[in-house]
């Protein structure tokens, strides 16, 4: 394991609280994810489901939770895992033992796959209600069936007669306010991030090609005990500054053209997500400071909205609003223009075409909508920018920004962010 050990209290509490939100005489069923296959004889590298990661804190492939309510005490959570193998182990390395798995996840009735079937009969009967959970993103629907899918597919033949309820808006409302033990977990992620930011402002210069970039930002995640990137990586230099997801980092970083970098590592499977934008040859011209000084003051003004009692929705409304008159500042829009409620969205969405923010957390796109209403513990992104594709450049700014009482935290506080700091930094 990489990172720090996370307390299994963690797990057994949010076990609780979901327990908390069943109905009784009812079982949940919390599948893992697929090993997706990469090619002919390969899987890409396996990445636990973040709801059973969850629940359970388990990163072991084939691993199956139930927990019932309403039945026999000692049945009221079950932990399924593979049986440890030799012959697999020869080949795959070590698989959890049963103890190894107590100790990690704090469940104490561990069992074997091969019992999971005749368990499951026995509790499904028992019960009224069937719990299972599906990919109920609102942004993102994939062509491949899950695990929850077929699952659920399945277990409709054999018990046909029996109420199934969704347990995504169960998890959604848990896992969106975050634990300290989450937020511990994300701040090393941030904080990882930061020394990442700080090695490439040394490495940037023209000659450079956009995956060598990647590679400084990869080996110190790594040499800093992240599991790797929290998504893939954009490194854009020159006009791809203007392309929102270009992940294709293979140009050519020219003297003076600027370099976006959107990135964030994974740290216990909790992300980070940071954009900097920066010049290649470690000086901005005046037209680039003047534009990032405009999207600097709206991520101030915009990290500011991001209190208790907000939400997405409002908050990108006014974060419309200050770009708008931004874009009047550098000459991109005419006052007239952002005025007319007709005109001004379509002028904006010209320069200005994606959300401020996001959640957060094991997720770097995290479960929530954009009417959630905020609370303390909540994680979300503020990255506004402005992207002027006929002058052949962009620029965007990101912190994650944690809700609390009074307002909120920015986890990327330590990451440079001036004009001023990070000249000198990229001259040293």
């Amino acid at each position: 394991m990489r990172y720090n050990t996370i307390k299994n209290s963690l797990f057994k509490k949010n076990r609780k609280k979901l327990t908390g939100l069943l109905k009784n005489e009812s079982v949940a069923i919390i599948n893992p994810n697929d090993e997706m296959p990469r090619n002919g004889d390969q899987t890409f590298r396996f990445r636990q489901s973040s709801d059973f990661f969850y629940l359970t804190g388990i990163e072991q492939e084939k691993s199956v939770l139930i927990i019932s309510k309403g039945y026999k005490k000692d049945f009221e959570e079950i932990l399924f895992i593979l049986k440890p193998d030799k012959k697999l182990e020869i080949w795959e390395g070590h698989k959890l033992t049963v103890e190894e798995a107590k100790k990690i996840s704090g469940i104490k009735n561990v069992k074997y796959l091969f019992e999971f079937e005749s368990i499951l009969r026995e509790l499904i009967l028992a019960s009224e209600y069937i719990y299972l959970n599906t990919n109920e993103n609102i942004k993102f629907e994939t062509p491949v069936t899950g695990t929850g899918a077929r699952f659920l597919e399945n277990l409709k033949k054999k018990y046909p007669l029996h109420k199934y309820e969704r347990l995504a808006p169960l998890l959604t409302e848990l896992r969106l306010r975050k634990e300290p033990e989450e937020i511990e977990m994300m701040q090393k992620a941030c904080d990882i991030t930061t020394k990442a930011f700080h090695k490439v402002l040394k490495f940037v210069k023209p000659g450079v090609k956009e995956y060598e970039i990647e590679a400084e930002i990869t080996a110190e995640f790594i040499r800093n005990g992240a599991g790797g990137h929290a998504y893939q990586p954009i490194i854009a230099s020159g006009k791809d500054n203007c392309v929102l997801h270009y992940v294709s980092n293979d140009k050519i970083c020219k003297d003076g053209d600027l370099v976006l970098m959107d990135f964030g590592a994974e740290y216990g499977n909790y992300a980070a997500d940071t954009t900097r934008t920066i010049p290649v040859n470690g000086k901005f011209t005046d037209r680039q400071k003047e534009v990032y000084n405009a999207v600097l003051r709206v991520m101030k003004k915009a990290t500011k909205l991001l209190k208790p009692g907000n939400t997405i929705n409002k908050v990108n409304e006014e974060v419309n609003r200050m770009i708008e008159k931004e874009l009047v500042n550098l000459g991109l829009a005419k006052q007239n223009e952002i005025k007319d409620k007709e005109k001004r969205d379509t002028v904006r969405m010209k320069y200005f075409m994606h959300g401020n923010s996001h959640f957060m957390g094991l997720d770097v796109h995290d479960v929530g909508s954009k009417d959630t209403v905020f609370e303390p513990g909540m994680v979300l992104s503020c990255e506004p920018g402005i992207y002027i594709e006929n002058e052949g450049f962009g620029i965007r700014l990101e912190n994650d920004i944690l809700i609390t009482e009074n307002g909120q935290t920015d986890l990327l506080a330590d990451e440079p962010v001036e004009i001023e700091d990070i000249e000198r930094l990229m001259n040293e």
